[in-house]
């Protein structure tokens, strides 16, 4: 296995691993998921939909052929989830010190590392739907 594959895995399983554990409160409701989506205004339909696209996302992950089209998601989940915290929820949100912001831009960074490990994926794909 060269660098780039072991890069490529501890990327790929840290970002999925950060995506999948927070399922658990969006997909029962948990009173602190939902607070934050009320306070965006678009609880429930965005709290169990951001979970179904954090799962998808988290499972393109770990299938390596498809890693480059999870790291597209990613990026896009957490420039959203960035975005929210910086212009509605703040930045520490129920005292956790700045966690679920942490968190976000520590998966937006995995998922752009991603993309460039992945790009030979990226630029196939582009080529299938666009030549």
């Amino acid at each position: 296995m060269n660098l780039k594959s072991i890069l490529s895995w501890l990327f790929r399983v840290a970002a999925a691993i950060i995506l999948l554990q927070t399922l658990y409160f969006k997909f029962t409701a948990h009173p602190e998921s939902v607070e934050l989506f009320t306070k965006l205004g678009v609880e429930p339909w965005g709290r169990v939909g951001t979970g179904i696209i954090e799962l998808i996302t988290g499972v393109l992950l770990l299938i390596p052929a498809t890693a480059f089209v999870g790291g597209f998601l990613g990026m896009g989940l957490m420039a959203g989830a960035i975005l929210s915290h910086l212009t509605v929820i703040g930045i520490e949100s129920k005292g956790d010190g700045g966690q679920l912001f942490t968190l976000a831009i520590i998966v937006l960074v995995l998922s752009l590392l991603i993309q460039f490990l992945h790009k030979e994926q990226g630029i196939t794909l582009f080529k299938r739907f666009f030549n």
